[in-house]
């Protein structure tokens, strides 16, 4: 207890404020259009309809007899493939949600359906946030946008030990893992190339200097008690 304390009161406001070299009234246009591309193993949730409904049916897939029943997602193979009623094998590994959308949709227009109306989403987007933050552990994402700031936020942000200067988001897509390490306390975070998250990429905030020097006091600290309980010991014995 006392070791952390100390190590908190210690802790400097360069080691855990964020943001610190943002200047008053700067702005930053946001021009950015980020949006996740279908990886290997991704779960989609794919919808045709028309006016005709009768004439969609035989693009979605149900669990169930009739179009009362759950509509089928579609897994992306190891080949970066979904198999599609009526359509076959399409390719969308590395296609965005809406690149995927248009490709159906070019394709059923061809020669299938007028106008059709096509939904995709992925359905798997989760991050996890490990290391020293309040509430570790791995959440599902409801909509197909989340920066790191927000993952952060959703496990309760950093505690005080946490470093906030070398947070590490890795990364894997088509088989390689990429480790990318962004700088909190840096406001140029909102130009990283891992500003926006994907699916299933991993967080990882390491314990910042106090915190290890508090975990070695406090291995000091048990020891010495350790070493003292057992002369204490010793020595009630002998003079007894």
């Amino acid at each position: 207890m006392i070791s952390t304390l100390f190590a908190t009161s210690c802790s400097p406001k360069k080691e855990v404020a964020y943001f610190q070299n943002a200047k008053n009234f700067e702005t930053i246009v946001d021009t950015d259009t980020f949006e996740p591309k279908i990886k290997i193993d991704d779960n989609l949730s794919i919808s045709v309809s028309t006016f005709d409904m009768e004439a969609s049916k035989p693009f979605n897939l149900f669990r169930e007899a009739g179009s009362a029943g759950q509509i089928i997602n579609y897994l992306v193979d190891v080949n970066g493939n979904i198999e599609f009623p009526v359509l076959g094998k399409i390719k969308v590994l590395g296609l965005t949600v809406s690149e995927v959308r248009d490709l159906i949709q070019q394709k059923l227009e061809e020669g299938y359906l007028k106008d059709p109306v096509v939904i995709v989403r992925i359905l798997n987007f989760r991050v996890s946030v490990l290391g020293e933050v309040r509430n570790p552990g791995t959440f599902s994402i409801t909509g197909e946008r989340i920066t790191l700031l927000q993952a952060l936020a959703t496990a309760g942000d950093l505690t005080i030990k946490g470093r906030r200067d070398n947070v590490l988001v890795v990364r894997d897509f088509k088989g390689t893992k990429t480790y990318t390490r962004v700088d909190l306390t840096n406001k140029e975070l909102f130009n990283s190339p891992v500003y926006f998250l994907t699916q299933n990429d991993i967080i990882y905030v390491e314990p910042n200097h106090s915190a290890s020097s508090g975990y070695f006091v406090d291995a000091r600290l048990g020891t010495i008690l350790s070493i003292s309980s057992f002369l204490l010991g010793i020595v009630v014995l002998v003079t007894r």
